[in-house]
């Protein structure tokens, strides 16, 4: 921590992107490394002199950092650390260029096959299946959680569910709503999830804002979702607001 108690500024946080670049792509998915470089891009792309964009910017790099393991060196800095210690410059840009080139730079190609006869003859391999889809990593979490549908989040709402809530996309079963987001004995969204939502941009990062909620915090000691009703509303927004950046 600086001296006056604050976090990192900017730039170390994305230079420290780029010494364990290697690990991040091996540790991320395809969907999740591609949201990474979205919003790298993104903050490549804001305009250096415009403070609230770059830092907007930031906030969604930060989030999309979220899939890595506890311990990985990158992690550790988003979990322990609010995002900047002073307001953003033309450096936190310039950075996420240099991030961009070396994240998207193709890679080796591997060495041939060895030359090798004519394979045996004998059974094709059994195809195998996902109830997660064709993609081999299994049924997704987050569409494990108990969710309510479209037509059970726009009853609960009175109409049209805010943007603020998180809407997961479910494309055999239409969207899903989790349900943490609403009172277990019926009722309109907790006020406290949608001002955290807010906060994690889940508008345009449903599945971020979800896994904020669903997993570890080491603000809170224990997962956000397991403490909403037992902690002051305040506190849940605080652990937020330490995520995306301190004030």
């Amino acid at each position: 921590m600086n001296e006056e108690g604050r976090g990192p500024s900017a730039e170390p946080l994305l230079a420290l992107i780029g010494e364990h670049w290697e690990s991040i792509r091996a540790a991320l998915d395809d969907e999740q490394h591609a949201l990474l470089l979205t919003r790298l891009t993104a903050l490549a792309e804001a305009p250096a002199d415009d403070t609230m964009a770059v830092r907007r910017a930031l906030q969604g790099v930060r989030l999309a950092l979220r899939p890595l393991p506890f311990g990985h060196p990158v992690r550790v800095m988003v979990d322990g650390s609010r995002l900047m210690a002073a307001p953003p410059g033309p450096a936190a840009v310039t950075e996420a260029l240099a991030l961009l080139g070396l994240m998207t730079a193709p890679d080796p190609e591997p060495p041939g096959p060895a030359p090798a006869g004519p394979a045996p003859a004998g059974p094709a391999p059994a195809a195998t299946h996902s109830a997660g889809g064709g993609d081999g990593r299994g049924p997704d979490p987050l569409l494990r959680e108990p969710a309510l549908s479209a037509a059970e989040a726009t009853a609960r709402c009175g109409g049209v569910p805010p943007s603020e809530l998180i809407r997961l996309a479910d494309p055999p079963n239409g969207d899903r709503y989790p349900r943490f987001q609403f009172p277990a004995g019926g009722g309109t969204p907790h006020e406290v999830v949608l001002e955290v939502n807010r906060l994690l941009l889940a508008d345009i990062d449903p599945r971020g804002a979800a896994s904020w909620w669903l997993g570890a915090n080491t603000w809170l000691g224990g997962t956000p979702v397991s403490l909403l009703g037992l902690l002051p509303d305040h506190e849940l927004v605080g652990a937020a607001a330490a995520l995306v950046e301190g004030e």
